[in-house]
């Protein structure tokens, strides 16, 4: 499973929207839409990548751990 399907997952497990999840990061939509997808990997300052680890329930390994194995 790639970074981007983890992400959308988790996502909609929690019944959170790409919109919800922007704004806790501090990122537009669009920015989210292109994570899930794969187009990009989150690059994100520390606090932001807090928040979004935060707002999914998941740790900062398991997220690096996610982009490392695709």
């Amino acid at each position: 499973m790639t970074l981007g399907q983890k992400l959308r997952e988790r996502r909609e497990s929690l019944g959170l929207t790409r919109l919800q999840i922007a704004k806790a990061c501090d990122v537009v939509e669009s920015t989210v839409i292109n994570w899930e997808t794969d187009r990009h990997v989150p690059k994100l300052y520390p606090a932001k990548m807090k928040a979004l680890c935060d707002t999914l329930n998941f740790t900062l390994e398991e997220l690096a751990a996610a982009s490392i194995n695709e």
